[in-house]
């Protein structure tokens, strides 16, 4: 019956026959229309990323001097914390000294007596 004839049944003989010369003719026509502009997005996407490791070089180095910017604050908060404490011990020094004195002159006194 009809619903015997398989759908691809006589499609091979309908196709036309393919002419290699045309075939490769037409591969090259498309090479030659889009080579071009693949070659200019190539050309353009190497310079971006250039681009792009010379701008991340940049960064490194500006963020190492936010770090040694850190680092200078941290050492002239280190100073002015030693200059406080030499203050610190200079009190404590004169303090001693004065208190020597003093004992020195209450022995004197107390041998006076």
């Amino acid at each position: 019956g009809p619903s015997d004839v398989s759908p691809d049944e006589g499609v091979v003989e309908d196709l036309p026959l393919i002419d290699e010369k045309a075939v490769e003719q037409l591969t090259e026509g498309l090479i030659s229309h889009y080579l071009p502009d693949l070659q200019r997005s190539k050309s353009a996407l190497q310079e971006l990323t250039q681009n792009q490791v010379v701008l991340l070089e940049t960064l490194e180095q500006e963020i190492s001097k936010f770090k040694e910017c850190n680092s200078i604050v941290d050492i002239n908060a280190l100073f002015s914390e030693a200059k406080h404490y030499h203050n610190k011990l200079v009190n404590i020094r004169n303090e001693m000294m004065m208190l020597h004195e003093k004992t020195s002159k209450l022995k004197v006194s107390g041998i006076n007596i």
